[in-house]
C-alpha cells in the first residue's frame, strides 16, 4: 500500500524496501550491540557501506540537494522502518534526519558545507543538544524554562549549562546546541568531541534502536565561533519549530514501517500456530485482533498522508503534526501490543523484533512531545478558536 501516489517516492520507496528487507533484517541479530544494547558505530558503518553500494544512502534527499516532498519522503522512510536497523543503515534516523532538514533550510552555506555535507554521505552522525534534566528544572517539554546560557565574548559565544536525553552524543561528530542570550534561545553549530562538553552518564531505557543511547552532559565555558551560530540571535525557538513539525512526522513514518513489519510476523505465527485443534487465526480472539491491526495501520497511513499534505503545501503544520503524532503514536502502540499478545511466549523474547518494536513504540509515545503535552497543546488551540471566532 502507498501514502501517497507520487512517481519518484514510489520507485525509490520500492528500491529502499528491498534493501531493508533482503540485506538489513538478517543482521538484525548480529550481536555488535554495546552494553545497553544498542548497535554500535562499526556495525551502522557497515550497513551503511551496503546502502551506499545500492544507491540507498540518504534516499530521501536527491543529488541536487533538494529535498523529496513530504508525501514522497513519507514511502521512502516508511520503507526504512521495515527493520529497527534500517533508518541507521539509510541514513535517515533520528537526530540526523532532523538536523539534516533543519541544516538545509536554516544553515548558511558555510554552515551548509561545513556540517550538513558530512551528515548527508552518512560520514558522521549530529547530536541535538535542547532538553535539560528535569530534576534541575530544566526545559523538557516547556522549551520556555530552558536554563543553558550563552554569552558573546568577542569573536565567540561562550556556554554553559546542562543537558539530558541527548541522543547519540557519545559518538557524535556534530552537535545543534541550545542557549538563551538576553535576545532570547539561540543555535550553534559544534564539532565534537569537545573537552567542554562531558558525558556525565547514559542511563539504560527502554528503547535500543539508537547508537550511543540518550546522554546527560555538562557543558562548561564551550567556546563557539560567533559564525557557528544557526540563523539569528534570539531565533532559536522559530528555528526549533522549523525542525519541529517535519521530524515528529518522520518519526510516524518510520514506526509505521516497523509495525508494519512486526504485523507480518505476528499474522505469519497465526496462520501457522496451533492451538485447540486449528491454526490460531480461526479463533475470533486472534483474528479479531489482526483485524484491528490492519483498520490501525490505515489510518496511522491516512494521518501521516494529511499532514504530509499540509506541510507540502507550506503551512507550519503544528497543529496537524500533534494530532498526527498522537494518532499515529497510540495507533502504532495498539498495534504493537497486539502483536505481542498474539505470539504469545514468543512475543517477549528475542527471537523476533516484536518485542523491540513494542519498546520502541513505548518511547515513542514520550519522545517529540508526550501524548499528553499534544493534547493539551490542542485544546489550548480550540480555546484560542473559540475565542476568536466570537469576537
Amino acid at each position: 500500500m502507498s501514502i501517497a501516489d507520487t512517481g519518484a517516492g514510489r520507485e525509490i520507496a520500492a528500491r529502499v524496501e528491498r534493501f531493508v528487507r533482503e540485506v538489513v533484517a538478517p543482521y538484525e541479530r548480529d550481536s555488535r550491540r554495546d552494553h545497553h544494547g544498542c548497535p554500535t558505530g562499526d556495525l551502522v558503518a557497515e550497513l551503511r557501506e551496503h546502502a551506499r553500494a545500492a544507491g540507498v544512502l540518504t534516499p530521501h534527499i536527491l543529488a541536487d540537494g533538494s529535498h523529496l516532498s513530504h508525501r514522497d519522503t513519507a514511502l521512502v522512510l516508511t520503507a526504512t522502518g521495515l527493520s529497527p536497523l534500517g533508518p541507521l543503515a539509510c541514513n535517515t534516523a533520528a537526530p540526523d534526519e532532523g538536523n539534516m532538514y533543519l541544516l538545509g533550510k536554516v544553515g548558511s552555506p558555510d554552515i551548509q558545507r561545513r556540517f550538513l555535507a558530512p551528515l548527508l554521505e552518512g560520514r558522521v552522525s549530529s547530536a541535538f543538544f535542547m532538553t535539560e534534566p528535569a530534576a534541575e528544572g530544566g526545559a523538557g517539554s516547556d522549551p520556555m524554562m530552558m536554563q543553558t546560557t550563552c554569552r558573546r565574548d568577542g569573536d565567540h559565544w561562550v556556554i554553559d549549562g546542562r543537558k539530558a536525553f541527548i541522543t547519540g552524543a557519545q559518538a557524535a561528530g556534530i552537535g545543534i546546541v541550545m542557549a538563551k542570550a538576553e535576545a532570547g534561545a539561540c543555535m550553534f553549530l559544534v564539532d565534537l568531541p569537545n573537552p567542554a562538553i562531558r558525558v556525565d552518564r547514559v542511563p539504560r531505557t527502554i528503547d535500543t534502536s539508537m547508537p550511543g543511547g540518550h546522554c546527560e552532559v555538562t557543558i562548561s565555558g564551550l567556546r563557539v565561533p560567533a559564525s557557528q551560530m544557526l540563523g539569528e540571535p534570539g531565533e532559536g525557538f522559530k528555528y526549533a519549530q522549523v525542525r519541529l513539525a517535519p521530524a515528529r512526522l518522520t518519526h510516524c513514518m518510520r514506526w509505521l514501517g516497523a509495525c508494519r513489519r512486526a504485523n507480518e510476523i505476528a499474522t505469519d505465527y497465526a496462520n501457522r500456530r496451533q492451538a485447540f485443534g486449528k491454526v490460531i487465526i480461526d479463533h475470533e480472539g486472534i483474528g479479531f485482533m489482526l483485524a484491528a491491526n490492519l483498520i490501525d495501520l490505515k489510518q496511522a497511513e491516512l494521518m501521516i498522508d494529511w499532514c504530509a499534505d499540509v506541510l507540502d503545501g507550506g503551512t507550519a503544520g503544528i497543529s496537524e503534526s500533534s494530532m498526527t503524532k498522537v494518532a499515529v503514536s497510540e495507533a502504532l502502540m495498539r498495534i504493537a501490543d497486539r502483536c505481542v499478545q498474539i505470539m504469545g511466549g514468543t512475543g517477549v523474547t528475542e527471537d523476533t523484533i516484536v518485542e523491540q518494536v513494542f519498546r520502541e513504540i513505548r518511547a515513542f509515545r514520550i519522545y517529540d512531545g508526550a501524548t499528553e503535552v499534544h493534547l493539551w497543546s490542542l485544546a489550548k488551540k480550540i480555546r484560542r478558536d473559540w475565542k476568536e471566532a466570537r469576537q
